[in-house]
C-alpha cells in the first residue's frame, strides 16, 4: 500500500464555525479511517478543540507562538488550540485606523 498525504488549508473559511467544524470533522474522520496522513490548517476552534480532546495519540497540534506581549515569533509550537482569533484583532485595528 502506498502512503497518502492530504494537505487541507482553511478549506471552510466561508462557513460558520458550527457547520465548518462538522464538515471538517466528517472529512478528516473518513480520511483517518483510510490511514491517510493529514495536515490541516484551520481557524475552526470547535473542530480543533474536539480533536484535541479526543486525541488518539496520532495527532500533533501546532499553533503560531505568541509572546506574552502579543509579539509574533514566527515559530510553530506544539500546544492546545486557542479560542483567540488574531485575524479578527487585525481587522478591528485596521478599521480603527480608517475612521
Amino acid at each position: 500500500m502506498s502512503a497518502a498525504l492530504r494537505n487541507i488549508s482553511e478549506s471552510f473559511a466561508a462557513t460558520n464555525e458550527r457547520e465548518g467544524s462538522e464538515i471538517a470533522r466528517q472529512i478528516v474522520t473518513a480520511l483517518l479511517e483510510q490511514q491517510i496522513k493529514i495536515f490541516f490548517v484551520s481557524h475552526l476552534y470547535d473542530f480543533a478543540h474536539r480533536f484535541y480532546d479526543n486525541q488518539r495519540g496520532n495527532a500533533y497540534f501546532l499553533r503560531a507562538e505568541r509572546q506574552s506581549d502579543g509579539k509574533r515569533t514566527f515559530k510553530l509550537i506544539e500546544d492546545k488550540p486557542l479560542q483567540t482569533s488574531y485575524g479578527q484583532m487585525y481587522i478591528s485595528v485596521s478599521l480603527r485606523k480608517k475612521c
